[in-house]
């Protein structure tokens, strides 16, 4: 799965959102989080107009107006924002997957696919803005990311033996959210 820019700048700045609300601020000015996510203004805006058109963010206008979540951070997952401004988790061809058959050894390459989107939907749909906002991701997500960290410092290895170890910041983590 390609993560596109404009999914990868939805959630961030619904994080953001998330943030800057549960500090009590009713609403928060597109312009703050352009700035505090690196956002270009513009391209923010239409993400955010998406996001209001999915019932994820409110706006307002005038003196107290912006942007905030229509509902609580711990409601919406960072599946519910992807398909906002990107629509399906994951596509091929852009077809629905009951459409998509393939003839001879290629058949089982469907259930391929059905497992990736189901992989990706067990991360994605159980992972709330709360979560990301506390930085507490449940137990099955930090691991599956500490496995990522140990097998690409074991391909890294690998691939140059003379390499020197990751540094420390890479270090698999062990803290969990239950």
């Amino acid at each position: 799965m390609r993560v596109s820019a404009k999914a990868e700048y939805a959630v961030r700045a619904m994080a953001e959102l998330a943030e800057l609300t549960g500090e009590g601020r009713e609403k928060v000015r597109a312009e703050d989080v352009a700035v505090r996510q690196d956002i270009p203004l513009r391209f923010l805006l239409t993400i955010l107009g998406e996001l209001k058109q999915h019932r994820l963010v409110v706006s307002g206008r005038g003196r107290d107006g912006g942007y905030g979540l229509a509902r609580p951070a711990a409601s919406i997952s960072l599946a519910d924002i992807i398909r906002s401004v990107d629509g399906a988790l994951a596509n091929v061809r852009d077809l629905r997957l009951t459409a998509v058959t393939y003839e001879g050894p290629a058949a089982p390459l469907v259930d391929v696919w059905r497992a990736v989107r189901a992989s990706l939907r067990r991360v994605l749909e159980q992972v709330t803005l709360a979560d990301l906002v506390a930085g507490e991701l449940q137990r099955h997500v930090q691991e599956l990311a500490d496995e990522y960290l140990v097998d690409n410092r074991r391909r890294a290895h690998s691939a140059d033996p003379g390499r020197p170890s990751a540094p420390a910041a890479c270090e698999q983590r062990t803290e969990y959210a239950e």
